[in-house]
């Protein structure tokens, strides 16, 4: 038996990789692969061709989500590419035998959000889908990751991709964090310091006392936007926090095999003394409520600093002043008092029922600025269902606000939510590139606290201002 010490991510890799290419990529078997309407159709097109057919259907899970409207899910979509993909995802799914939550299923739902919460997703597994933000399911120990179309056809028609091994970086944040900062703002915190590319190569591991402490949730906040900051993927140690989460979900294992599986999930755990290609550690109670100014999820501030100067970033000056140009702002300006005319809460970093709670926390007994056109929007019926059963709505609609139903809705400029050109919108999405959320939009991220403070105030506010106690 070796006594060499592994990290978590190799325990995980060398698990699944069933062949080693010579100087190249790792052959690596897929446990779950979860599909949605718009990177799938040209998938399915592709093994028609080849006259190919799924190898393990039941390993597949599709969902619609994308360009899904968030209003009025009953009637026909009006849009025709949509349509046509949302058609194509339903006849795809049926004629290869995958499971499939349409609109209308009340399982339905944002991707990433729907994995966890019917216990598809589990410790130790290999997970890919089409998307980016896969990488939200590294929550659980998973190496989690988003693939482009071909490979798509390849693991629906093999099971198995390959892949060229990352190198490893763990991040570690100790300390406690202060009054109303969130995962989100953890991440950003770290994204801010990292860059956008500062991880391009790598996959991360989370470590220290911060993300010990948080819920299943927050992690996945966390893990999602791995993405931003160029790693390949996040993940965080299963621990009890994990287990708790994953027991009794639909998909979840039962009796001996919730045993069994409890043997294996424990051991998936970086080792004492096992080494990574690059550590960071940073101190949790520095990191305050956290608010983007630019064109990528690196330029990102405390809320109550003041947006940098091209010298103090250094780099590319002149794109980062196109950037603040975009925004309509301006070096050593503050962001507090930034008038916001939109506020999104959703999407798969924080559209789960405890990014409602803390939305709700904030607005209780206060009502949203007149001039404020706000869309929240839940990540899946399940939490829709959660929202109503807790009271949240009932807040939501004092304060003046209205539920739309579950969907990506204004992560993305894919359907009918998107931010109009020249307006500026706090959002609890993952990006704020040009566009993201509309043509000619104005994107600030941020977390569903800095979100609520903005919807009541009309402009960028400290939560910890607004918050009692």
């Amino acid at each position: 038996m070796s006594n060499i010490s592994t990290t978590l991510f190799d325990k995980v890799w060398n698990a699944h990789a069933i062949r080693k290419i010579e100087d190249g990529p790792d052959v690596l078997f897929i446990d779950r692969h979860f599909i949605h309407e718009v990177t799938s159709p040209v998938a399915f097109l592709g093994l028609e061709k080849r006259g190919l057919k799924v190898m393990f259907p039941e390993k597949t899970f599709a969902t619609a989500d994308h360009n899904t409207p968030t209003v009025n899910q009953h009637l026909p979509v009006q849009d025709p590419l949509s349509a046509n993909q949302l058609k194509a995802l339903e006849s795809n799914t049926g004629r290869y035998g995958i499971s499939h939550w349409g609109l209308g299923n009340p399982k339905n739902g944002i991707v990433h959000v729907v994995g966890p919460e019917n216990g598809i997703t589990q410790p130790g597994m290999t997970i890919v889908c089409g998307d980016s933000h896969t990488s939200t399911h590294g929550a659980f120990g998973c190496i989690a990751f988003g693939i482009g179309t071909s490979e798509v056809e390849m693991v629906l028609s093999s099971q198995c991709i390959m892949q060229p091994k990352p190198k490893k970086m763990r991040i570690s944040v100790n300390g406690k964090l202060g009054k109303g900062v969130t995962p989100k703002d953890v991440i950003l915190y770290i994204i801010s310091k990292l860059t956008a590319a500062g991880a391009t190569g790598y996959f991360v591991e989370y470590a220290g006392e911060v993300f010990e402490k948080m819920s299943m949730e927050g992690r996945m906040t966390v893990c999602n936007m791995s993405i931003e900051m160029g790693a390949r993927g996040g993940m965080i140690a299963p621990d009890e926090t994990t287990f708790a989460y994953i027991k009794g979900k639909d998909r979840a294992p039962e009796g001996e095999a919730w045993e069994k599986a409890m043997l294996y999930w424990k051991t998936l755990k970086t080792d004492e003394g096992a080494v990574f290609d690059k550590e960071y550690h940073f101190d949790g109670a520095g990191i305050e409520p956290m608010i983007t100014y630019g064109t990528n999820p690196g330029m990102g501030i405390g809320i109550t600093q003041q947006i940098p100067s091209a010298d103090d970033v250094g780099g590319n000056g002149a794109s980062f002043k196109r950037s603040l140009n975009y925004m309509g702002f301006h070096e050593k300006e503050k962001m507090l008092g930034k008038k916001v005319d939109y506020v999104f809460i959703g999407s798969c970093t924080n559209g789960r029922i405890e990014d409602f709670r803390s939305f709700a926390s904030l607005l209780k007994g206060k009502k949203k600025a007149d001039h404020i056109t706000a869309w929240i929007v839940p990540g899946s019926h399940v939490v829709e269902q959660q929202i109503r059963e807790e009271g949240i709505l009932d807040i939501l609609l004092d304060a003046g606000f209205q539920l739309r139903q579950p969907g990506c809705s204004a992560c993305l400029a894919m359907n009918d939510d998107k931010i109009p050109a020249g307006k500026y919108a706090v959002s609890t999405s993952n990006r704020n590139f040009e566009g993201r959320q509309g043509p000619g939009s104005r994107t600030m991220l941020a977390s569903p606290l800095v979100a609520a403070a903005a919807a009541i105030t009309g402009v960028v506010t400290d939560p910890r201002e607004l918050v009692e106690g």
